[in-house]
């Protein structure tokens, strides 16, 4: 008879995992490689950053992904006297609520990560910079597809971007197909009877969830927390343009951007403008 999983034995025997293999850590810690002649001190930190943001895109997108493909899944309330939507096979509505709350934690440590980045003062990072061009923030791949999935679709960055790979190309075409977090949220206020119609008929049913709250639960807090994931992504925006005009005054970038200046114009990106300005007709 198989023994049941929880009376496995851990320990050292058989070698079959250890941390280090689970992890991959000699791959991992072999991949900041320095390309400053004689090396800059403070590289490494700076590609040490950089590569941790891209493990918390990859996170943020597997969590949105989860969030978007939930709501999608919910299906109409099986009796009409029910106020609201049930839950597909996803799991629940209430999972989608769980992920956008993990997401949210995840930004927060995006935008305090810059704190660690600022402990570089500008004469430490102009030691490297020049090697880095034409490399660029601008280029970070999960970056956009996390702005195209929550909703801020843009065909032209596709087009903007150099040094594209096949895959990566095919990536950001998918999310500009897919449905986003937001399709995901029209789809169960449509599950739930409500107009979506319109820009104005999603008003007046936001507006009705907001004035009924006991009974429209769960959507209330799913508009809420796609309101917070949207509030963050403009919190990091505006923490890093101020963190690059402390770094590099308005000089271009290294892609060949205006740097801040063009970073100052992403500052009023909203994901989600109909729920900013539910907040002027309540």
């Amino acid at each position: 008879m198989t023994a049941p999983v929880d009376d496995a034995h851990f320990g050292e025997e058989g070698a079959r995992l250890t941390y280090g293999s689970y992890l991959r850590l000699p791959e991992l810690l072999d991949a900041q490689h320095l390309e400053s002649d004689p090396p800059a001190h403070d590289e490494l930190l700076f590609i040490t950053i950089h590569q941790v943001y891209e493990l918390w895109f990859q996170q943020l997108l597997h969590e949105a992904v989860a969030v978007r493909d939930a709501l999608i899944s919910t299906e109409p309330a099986s009796d009409e006297r029910n106020v609201g939507p049930r839950s597909g096979s996803a799991g629940g509505l209430w999972l989608c609520r769980h992920l956008l709350t993990r997401m949210h934690v995840i930004e927060r440590v995006l935008i305090q990560q810059i704190d660690v980045l600022e402990t570089m003062t500008p004469q430490d990072f102009l030691e490297f910079r020049q090697r880095l061009a034409p490399a660029s923030g601008f280029q970070s791949v999960q970056f956009r597809e996390l702005e195209f999935l929550s909703g801020a679709k843009d065909p032209a960055f596709v087009k903007r971007f150099r040094g594209l790979t096949p895959e990566e190309a095919a990536r950001l075409e998918q999310r500009l197909a897919e449905p986003t977090l937001w399709d995901g949220f029209v789809h169960v206020l449509d599950a739930a009877g409500l107009d979506t119609s319109s820009d104005e008929a999603m008003t007046r049913s936001l507006r009705t969830v907001a004035h009924d709250r006991s009974s429209y639960a769960d959507i209330w807090g799913l508009a809420e927390g796609l309101l917070q994931h949207d509030e963050l992504a403009a919190a990091w925006r505006a923490r890093h343009v101020v963190m690059v005009e402390r770094m590099i005054g308005a000089r271009t970038g290294t892609g060949g951007s205006t740097g801040a200046a063009y970073l100052r114009t992403r500052l009023d990106l909203r994901y989600y403008p109909l729920l900013w300005e539910l907040r002027s007709v309540l």
